[in-house]
């Protein structure tokens, strides 16, 4: 199939169910994630779909931030081996912030028993799955609830993380390209995940392979400004080696 066939059934899917995803049209038209990508980019400049988290929308349609339920059942097994990885990277006894997120809510989930560590998180599920653990002390950052994301945001966690300075901050993002930065729809979480990102020695940012090459409209910082990169086998050997360029480790899972 030549790329403007495949281009026009992919529109037609995205009319017909209101969105499509990277990693279902990838396996659908046999063909790789990146080549979705660049599909999904020429409709885009083209007028007729509106790229999101993972995939795109209809142009017309204005819900192009997806809820946490949406996230969270989205590349589920890539999210789970990256939190896995993710484990290794937990400081010994130190201090720990978690980022809103889908995959840094399943690291918080995956956290062992015998961790022994400091935790803060301005995301109400990340809080709700470590409430419980006896080795965390667990810090609730407050502030305004967005309803989309479960995260608070503005002055409050704004102060609380400019008052701080943790181990490791394990970043989420909804988008990243060596061209764009990381991204997230929202300038209120934009400015959370900036003040986070100064608020910590090291930067893992997790993301799986669909959130490359995406672009949203809060721009938070640099790949140069993450130390590690854990993401899946979806991000070719090309853009891990964009990403490397940055002067960044790339731990594909």
């Amino acid at each position: 199939m030549y790329a403007p066939e495949r281009q026009q059934a992919i529109l037609r899917t995205a009319e017909e169910q209101g969105r499509v995803d990277v990693l279902s049209l990838a396996a659908e038209f046999d063909v790789t994630a990146e080549t979705v990508r660049r599909d999904l980019k020429a409709l885009d400049r083209a007028g007729l779909v509106r790229r999101v988290h993972g995939g795109a929308i209809p142009a017309g349609r204005i819900d192009f931030e997806p809820d946490l339920a949406a996230r969270e059942s989205a590349a589920t097994e890539e999210k789970g081996r990256i939190a896995q990885a993710a484990l290794a990277h937990l400081p010994r006894n130190g201090s720990v912030i978690l980022d809103a997120g889908s995959t840094t809510a399943r690291l918080a989930s995956d956290m062992p028993a015998d961790v022994s560590l400091t935790v803060l998180t301005h995301a109400l599920p990340t809080a709700a799955r470590l409430a419980d653990h006896a080795g965390i002390e667990l810090h609730i950052v407050g502030g305004r609830v967005r309803h989309r994301t479960r995260a608070a945001v503005d002055a409050w966690a704004l102060r609380t993380y400019g008052e701080i300075k943790a181990d490791v901050l394990f970043l989420a993002t909804n988008g990243f390209s060596v061209e764009a930065g990381l991204t997230t729809p929202d300038l209120a979480e934009a400015a959370v995940k900036r003040t986070m990102m100064a608020a910590a020695r090291h930067v893992v940012l997790l993301a799986d392979s669909t959130k490359a090459g995406e672009e949203y409209f809060a721009r938070f910082g640099d790949l140069s400004q993450v130390d590690l990169l854990i993401t899946d086998t979806g991000l070719s050997p090309d853009e891990t080696r964009a990403v490397e360029d940055q002067g960044n480790r790339v731990q594909r899972v």
